[in-house]
């Protein structure tokens, strides 16, 4: 089951790296000589993009439900992704780099964004200088 889950190329990364690309920015994807492996790169903004899924990620939000079956399993399971990931984005920003969170509610579900804002908002905090931020579906 879990042979099948796309660890990259979500259609998230897909839409932002179309939409940052058409937009002029240029990034690299998937760089393996950083903690985590980013999705998406921007050596010149010094900036990092990471489109996470709420469900493996954990975000409380209404895409994030624990199965019913084997409960303590998938419990443990986001419980290590949680870890994981705030040990990858603190070794990000003590090496310098700026990182930009963005949810999957932010494009699909009942609390979706526009993707004009979507892009619009990511494409702010790229020229930006916020350190770190977060994109999420909407209230």
């Amino acid at each position: 089951m879990m042979s099948g889950i796309r660890g990259r190329d979500t259609k998230l990364e897909v839409f932002l790296r179309r939409a940052l690309h058409r937009r002029g920015f240029r990034f690299r994807k998937n760089v393996t000589g950083l903690p985590g492996k980013p999705d998406i790169v921007l050596r010149r903004y010094n900036a990092i993009i990471l489109a996470n899924g709420c469900f493996w990620h954990g975000h409380h939000c209404h895409l994030f439900r624990l199965p019913a079956t084997r409960p303590e399993f998938w419990q443990n399971k986001i419980e290590a992704n949680m870890t994981r990931d705030a040990r990858n984005i603190d070794q990000l920003r003590e090496t310098g780099w700026r990182v930009l969170l963005v949810w999957e509610c932010a494009w699909k579900g009942r609390t979706r964004i526009t993707p004009e804002d979507l892009v619009d908002r990511t494409a702010g905090w790229i020229t930006g200088s916020t350190e770190f931020a977060e994109i999420e579906g909407a209230a």
